[in-house]
């Protein structure tokens, strides 16, 4: 076969356009943070909330950055810790607790979405303030997709993008009739708890981005991927902030401020009732029961297999990567779902949250610290990346002040599993991979 008609073949091969990837990247972000994060941002910021999502959507756009021009230079998996690892080949472990923070980060979000399912389950049941009926929801969805994906079962993209597309739909009605409805004295004074809290509440709601990082992983399977890969990151980044402000918008302009914080994770239903009666809260929450039963779906399948990978190739505990008689890495995919529970069952909705936007924040500086170390080989600029840097350290560092400030226990607890993942990376590395290798 000669190189044009290989190259043929392998365009032909290439099945995602610039919508599938948009699609990917807003349903990886639209997983279930605005729906239970909003109640957080208001109580930090205030009537200024949107101006965090819209800090949010700052920061994603300098991550994404970084992740476009490595992705499109280093064409392998898109894992994070493959990046870290071509920025520093002499030094493993860098990359290697990069992998391991990564995979923490996925179990924060899985308990973060399962927290989601159950809120918004047990509101539409009437039982908004049912704890135990909560974490049995939560429980359950977990368990569920964890039995979905043993079998070997995943949804496939057409019905991914369908449900990407129903809860956009469902979401925009409510977004509609909201502004037709707001009362402009609930919008104002706008920094009502000052500036610095638009960044600490940036920080703290940041984990409603993550996702967009889904993209760099089908680099190989994308139709013309110097075009669409960053088209479909900056694409999805921009579209996820506008409903994510424009939900803001019509939260706060249509219930007061100390009831959205009363309502907390299930915020976004409570200001749906002002607007469309209890159609408006049903509505909100089969979008909330929709978007979080799909991210976990996608998570589970997603992390089980990055974790598998890093077994195999030394980095995690090898009975990591064993399958089952469907290929699918059961332990992998037990392990992870069981921290789930075990962390949607004793975490509150901020401690989740803090922790899930402040380690996904720390391996986007890491991955713009290796487009900086390469930015020779990537064409990247110092004049995009550096501000990016100083933008997320600046929230990293707002959101520990935070922490320290109102929950210093839960700080400490947070601290405590970023030390274990470092004492964990280094006892296998230390006598695991010795052993093995």
């Amino acid at each position: 076969m000669s190189a044009t008609q290989k190259k043929t073949a392998d365009e032909g091969r290439r099945k995602l356009g610039l919508i599938e990837l948009i699609a990917m990247g807003v349903g990886g972000m639209i997983g279930g943070g605005i729906f239970s994060v909003l109640g957080l941002a208001v109580g930090i910021t205030g009537h200024a909330a949107p101006f965090s999502f819209l800090l949010g959507a700052l920061i994603a756009l300098t991550a994404g950055y970084s992740y476009i021009r490595l992705a499109l230079s280093f064409r392998d998996d898109g894992a994070s810790y493959t990046y870290l690892a071509r920025a520093f080949p002499r030094q493993p472990a860098i990359a290697s607790i990069a992998g391991w923070t990564v995979i923490t980060g996925y179990v924060g979000t899985l308990a973060l979405y399962a927290f989601t399912f159950g809120a918004y389950g047990a509101d539409l049941l009437g039982q908004a303030s049912n704890g135990t009926l909560r974490m049995a929801l939560s429980v359950a969805v977990l368990l569920f997709f964890l039995i979905v994906n043993l079998a070997g079962t995943r949804t496939t993209g057409h019905t991914e993008d369908l449900v990407v597309y129903a809860k956009i739909l469902l979401l925009g009605v409510f977004a509609i009739a909201g502004f037709t409805t707001i009362r402009k004295d609930y919008l104002t004074p706008v920094f009502d708890q000052g500036i610095a809290s638009v960044f600490m509440a940036g920080a703290l709601i940041f984990v409603a981005f993550e996702g967009f990082q889904l993209i760099t992983n089908a680099v190989h399977e994308t139709r013309d991927p110097g075009r669409n890969i960053p088209r479909g990151i900056y694409g999805s980044i921009v579209i996820t902030s506008l409903i994510y402000i424009t939900l803001a918008i019509v939260g706060i302009g249509n219930l007061p401020v100390p009831d959205l914080i009363r309502a907390e994770e299930y915020a976004l239903a409570a200001a749906a009732r002002p607007v469309l009666g209890n159609a408006g809260t049903v509505l909100v929450g089969i979008a909330a029961l929709l978007a979080t039963s799909s991210a976990i779906n996608a998570t589970i399948f997603g992390a089980a297999r990055m974790m598998a990978e890093m077994a195999e190739g030394g980095h995690m505990p090898r009975p990591l990567a064993r399958r089952n008689h469907a290929d699918v890495p059961w332990v992998a995919n037990v392990l992870l779902t069981g921290l789930a529970m075990a962390f949607t069952m004793a975490g509150g909705l901020e401690v989740i949250a803090a922790f899930s936007s402040l380690t996904f924040l720390l391996v986007s500086i890491g991955v713009s610290i290796a487009n900086l170390r390469l930015r020779r080989k990537t064409g990247s600029k110092l004049s995009l990346i550096l501000p990016g840097l100083v933008l997320m350290s600046i929230t990293v560092t707002l959101l520990i002040v935070h922490m320290w400030q109102e929950s210093p226990d839960k700080l400490l607890a947070m601290l405590a599993i970023y030390g274990g993942i470092f004492i964990s990376e280094f006892l296998h590395r230390r006598f695991v991979s010795k052993k093995t290798s």
